[in-house]
């Protein structure tokens, strides 16, 4: 939002300074972006022609000498026709920056006479067009003195970032109306639109809408007899200043009145308009030429302004080129409207429209403002244009209702923690527009119709602190509300973080995949219900909430290996989703590694298969990491069981699910079904897991946080190796379960360390052989206890799988 300073003094009475302005905007809220002080317009000063003299070498240049008012003319080079002796003009010194050409004068040399500066044109100095000629003062223009300050171009512009909830400061009229609040100046009033109507505005006008909200009023007026030129310099100025175009009088009174009261306003050459305007829905297919000259298809969506030619204005929005006004207009209908503002920013958006009037439209509006509004432009255009005015014809407006709001004075204190007195917080609303009613420490409060935004007390409360003053807000320490060591963050949020850094240590790299997928790769991991598809995808191939972070980073790391890094080990730790329900989220930390992304090192099998590196990675890399995981997250290992099987994408021989008891699964790993990844267009040697953290039960309370004593035993640990011959589809997972089973206080650890299948065992046998690790605790322990238990070993085993010893 742009305005000038002198425009704003239009409506504010004050001496402040434009620091003080500027400083003071920023402090109710408005923050200033730019402040424009035209600056660039100082080193030009008015200087009068003292002779002119034909070039030697030139027919159409002239040699000028100069008087800048310093008693010391200077020569001048001068091309324009008007150059002449007695000429009072702009003149620029060299070093001057000239902004209409973007050049910095020096002493030139122009066909060998040296020029000392510039007779500046209009158009060199933004001010028009027109470059004919050199400007050309009246004779008694004060010379020496700075042209700006006699041309009205020091005008400074100031630039504020308007949030959307401020509709009421998308005019000039209505930050006059903070300032004053602030206490910075008085509000100016606005006289009353004072003229003579005759007879009636006999276009017929219509609204035939299936919902009244969609244009809760219309206002029309005919003027007849208009004269529609160029708009006075001054309007024109103002409107540059902002950076708008002059177009004629009528259009710019339009643009005027948009940013000096918040009112757009739209104006039909009423000889072009055929039969009654009519308020209706845009028909599917439907076309408007607009005033930016570019068609435009509608749809039932969009709400027009038409007539028996079709349509001629999307409402709220921009006008249409047929019924426009030139300099040929000599009867006008002037329109101000009210629109919904939903409407009016979806048919913006979905058509690509961004104009004055849509921004203020889709943030609303003073619905009281729009029959005033339509008589301050009527009594502009009579004031400019001349003509007579009909009367004015208004449809559909059924008056504001005003909300009320219940205002205790005590929320200030509770939510800014400001000490503000009740009179001072009534005076601050009162001067805002509000209507305060009651007295003591509860009181009701109106809001006025310039203001949609303000619902409830904290609204209220919003606006008592920013005219107050935030900056009167102290800073102050946060309350303690419990002891320094008491725990900050959810057992949740520590697993994410301690399985981040699980995976991090172990070479893989974070990734940060999106939460949508295409609906087959939903389908193909296990989802794809209609529960989880987008209403508003951001595009075609991002349709479903994920089940599964596997797409996501199975894709990464194609994307890495077709740009040349084949070797990608990745994870993330994030949610996925198996239904809309709040259960139903997931928080999931997955990985994959690609190629010989191992952990102990990628790269060529002869250059790293020293260090056990090199090669592709597989089931058991994926396993490594989801068991690093568990570990870390502070599992009990020994609980932790393994089985054989996994989802179907998955390969159903090189895979694992990993669980807790019969029921808790803790999460998948190993690698992946060949159709899976001609499915994702993946290639290569891939592996990979996803371990379920909500799913891993809350850690036992203790009563202390004081870690427990180091219990070291003194009696050495005793290996013992054992091979139990079974059937071929029995898990080497239940041998070690039934070892480990036999003595729980003695048995430390069982590790497989061999399979062996063959002929000489028979067909459908195997042999699984184990390490058994045996620590004593309270005495070493004899022959006799060691056959004892390994009596127990073999027993167990022999019950549970049915395996003996191999002989």
């Amino acid at each position: 939002m742009k305005f000038t300073l002198s425009w704003l003094k239009d409506h504010l009475e004050t001496d402040a300074t434009l620091d003080q302005i500027c400083e003071r905007l920023t402090a109710i809220g408005l923050e200033v972006e730019d402040v424009d002080d035209k600056a660039a317009y100082k080193p030009f000063v008015i200087a009068k022609v003292l002779s002119a003299e034909k070039h030697p070498s030139a027919d159409r240049l002239k040699v000028l000498m100069v008087d800048a008012g310093d008693g010391k003319p200077v020569q001048v080079v001068c091309g324009a026709p008007n150059a002449r002796a007695g000429l009072v003009g702009a003149f620029a010194k060299p070093g001057t920056y000239v902004p209409g050409i973007d050049v910095t004068l020096a002493v030139g040399n122009i066909r060998g006479v040296e020029s000392h500066g510039m007779m500046c044109s209009e158009k060199e100095l933004d001010m028009s067009d027109n470059h004919d000629g050199i400007i050309d003062l009246p004779e008694n223009a004060p010379v020496g003195t700075p042209f700006a300050s006699y041309a009205g171009l020091d005008d400074p512009v100031i630039e504020i970032n308007l949030t959307p909830n401020r509709p009421d400061c998308t005019s000039i009229h209505g930050i006059a109306r903070d300032l004053a609040a602030s206490g910075l100046g008085t509000l100016k009033p606005q006289a009353k639109p004072d003229f003579r109507t005759e007879g009636k505005t006999s276009t017929g006008l219509k609204i035939v809408l299936d919902d009244e909200r969609l244009c809760p009023g219309f206002g029309l007026r005919l003027v007849r007899g208009v004269r529609n030129g160029p708009s006075p310099a001054w309007m024109q100025q103002r409107l540059k200043a902002i950076g708008l175009r002059p177009i004629n009088a009528l259009v710019d009174i339009t643009n005027f009145m948009t940013f000096d009261h918040g009112r757009p306003m739209h104006v039909f050459d009423a000889g072009k308009v055929k039969g009654d305007l009519t308020v209706r829905r845009a028909l599917d297919g439907e076309t408007v030429l607009a005033l930016d000259t570019r068609e435009y298809k509608l749809n039932p969506s969009n709400v027009v302004i038409a007539d028996d030619n079709g349509v001629e204005s999307i409402g709220g929005i921009m006008g249409g080129e047929h019924s426009g006004c030139d300099e040929n207009t000599v009867d006008v209908l002037i329109e101000s409207a009210l629109w919904d503002p939903i409407n009016i920013a979806k048919s913006g958006r979905a058509l690509g429209i961004i104009t004055d009037a849509r921004y203020r439209f889709e943030r609303g509006v003073d619905p009281e403002y729009m029959v005033p509004g339509l008589d301050r432009t009527t009594q502009l255009v009579l004031e400019l244009c001349g003509g007579t005015a009909a009367e004015a014809k208004v449809v559909g407006y059924k008056g504001h209702e005003p909300k009320v709001v219940d205002f205790p004075y005590s929320e200030v204190k509770r939510l800014t923690g400001l000490e503000v007195s009740t009179e001072e917080s009534r005076h601050i609303l009162t001067r805002l527009g509000f209507v305060v009613e009651g007295s003591g420490e509860r009181v009701s409060v109106t809001v006025p119709s310039w203001r949609p935004d303000v619902d409830g007390k904290a609204d209220l409360v919003e606006e008592v602190m920013r005219i107050h003053g935030v900056d009167q807000i102290k800073p102050e320490p946060i309350e303690k509300l419990s002891s320094v060591n008491a725990k900050i963050l959810t057992t949740l949020q520590i697993r994410t973080r301690t399985a981040k850094r699980a995976l991090a240590s172990r070479g893989m790299l974070e990734a940060v995949t999106w939460s949508f997928i295409p609906e087959d790769q939903a389908k193909l991991f296990g989802g794809g219900a209609r529960a989880l598809k987008l209403a508003n995808p951001i595009a075609a191939d991002m349709s479903d909430m994920r089940p599964s972070l596997l797409p996501g980073l199975l894709s990464a790391a194609q994307r890495n290996a077709d740009k040349g890094f084949g070797d990608v080990a990745i994870f993330e730790v994030s949610g996925t989703y198996e239904s809309d329900r709040p259960e139903g989220q997931r928080r999931v930390a997955g990985g994959i590694r690609r190629g010989t992304a191992s952990i102990i090192g990628a790269g060529r099998l002869w250059s790293n298969n020293a260090k056990g590196g090199g090669k592709p990675v597989d089931v058991f890399d994926a396993k490594a990491d989801a068991l690093a995981v568990l570990e870390a997250c502070g599992l009990p290992m020994g609980n932790v069981q393994i089985e054989k099987g996994a989802p179907a994408w998955y390969h159903p021989g090189r895979s694992g699910t990993i669980k807790m008891g019969p029921k808790v699964v803790l999460g998948y790993f190993g690698e992946f079904h060949p159709k899976t990844l001609g499915a994702l267009d993946v290639s290569g040697a891939l592996c990979g897991f996803e371990i379920f953290l909500d799913a891993m039960p809350e850690p036992k309370k203790k009563a202390t946080r004081t870690k427990p004593p180091l219990e070291l035993s003194p009696f050495q640990v005793v290996k013992r190796d054992f091979a139990f011959v079974v059937s071929s589809d029995v898990e080497a997972g239940a041998i070690v379960k039934a070892a480990s089973s036999a003595d729980r206080k003695l048995i430390t650890g069982v590790n497989v360390f061999d399979v062996f299948e063959g002929a000489s065992l028979g067909d459908g046998r195997k042999s699984i052989a184990v390490e058994v690790l045996i620590q004593p605790v309270e005495r070493t322990l004899t022959d006799e206890d060691f056959d004892a238990l390994t009596g127990k070993i073999v027993a167990n085993v022999e019950k549970t799988t049915g395996g003996v010893l191999r002989a």
